[in-house]
């Protein structure tokens, strides 16, 4: 019976957590955003503002999922992370991972699929906080490249989307091609989710037996002197990613002591 409420109580949680986040998003894109677009300062600075908002909003968000019994979380490494032009690579096991990660990096842009510009819930933070769309692939390239050279930082998932349990990692190459062309910090980040949950095979409402945990861990900085001297730089970038793919692929197994 006390596992029933309590997985009963899970779900509702749950709901409203998600509930909460849509309607989060709906009043930063009608109330919040145009009061700082309104603000002097060119676009960098409104850009700069907007991520701002976006990282408070989800660390408050994650705070919520964690207080009403959702999910636990720890973060190993974090000292590591928000510095200028830094590149994050990250795997992607669960819906909330970008959330997490950007509720503990106060100002990053991200690569954001097509679709969700036209999502009223997330065109708000994806605009203003100056995400980068994947429509156009050598666009998204030349802009990323260009951010991170300006001295800004970014947080890229080179699975593309959410990896599936038990599947070994597959990598597209924009991750590596962009890291190679911008020569800046490269960072890698390790999400580990047990039970598996909110993974592409799930819907929000099929939650596990237990509250999940999100474990974050922050790796050491990846050389690129070694990639970087390869021609042709096809090559460069070809043998980055299957290095990219290999660590994470490593660290994936590495961390299976939290499903324990």
């Amino acid at each position: 019976m006390g596992k029933t409420i309590s997985h009963l109580w899970r779900l509702l949680a749950t709901g409203f957590c998600f509930f909460i986040f849509g309607l989060g998003g709906l009043l930063l894109w009608v109330l919040v955003f145009p009061i700082l677009s309104i603000l002097p300062g060119d676009r960098l600075q409104r850009i700069s503002r907007g991520q701002k908002v976006v990282h408070t909003s989800f660390f408050v968000f994650i705070g919520l999922m964690h207080r009403i019994g959702v999910m636990t979380y720890e973060i190993v490494g974090l000292e590591k992370l928000n510095r200028p032009g830094q590149l994050i690579i990250a795997n992607h096991p669960t819906l909330v991972d970008i959330v997490f990660l950007i509720s503990r990096i106060k100002q990053a842009t991200c690569i954001v699929k097509e679709q969700l510009w036209h999502n009223l819930f997330m065109r708000g933070p994806i605009i203003n906080a100056g995400y980068i769309s994947n429509g156009d692939p050598e666009k998204m390239i030349a802009e990323c490249v260009h951010w991170l050279k300006s001295g800004g930082s970014m947080i890229i998932f080179p699975e593309g989307t959410r990896s599936i349990p038990g599947k070994p990692c597959r990598f597209q190459r924009g991750a590596a091609t962009i890291a190679l062309q911008a020569n800046k910090i490269v960072t890698p980040v390790t999400l580990s989710c047990y039970p598996s949950t909110l993974t592409k095979a799930e819907q929000w409402y099929q939650i596990p037996y237990r509250r999940f945990h999100l474990a974050m861990h922050v790796g050491d900085d990846i050389a690129l002197d070694e990639f970087t001297a390869i021609e042709p730089k096809s090559i460069a970038v070809r043998r980055f990613n299957q290095f990219l793919q290999n660590y994470f692929t490593h660290q994936r197994e590495v961390y299976k002591q939290y499903g324990k």
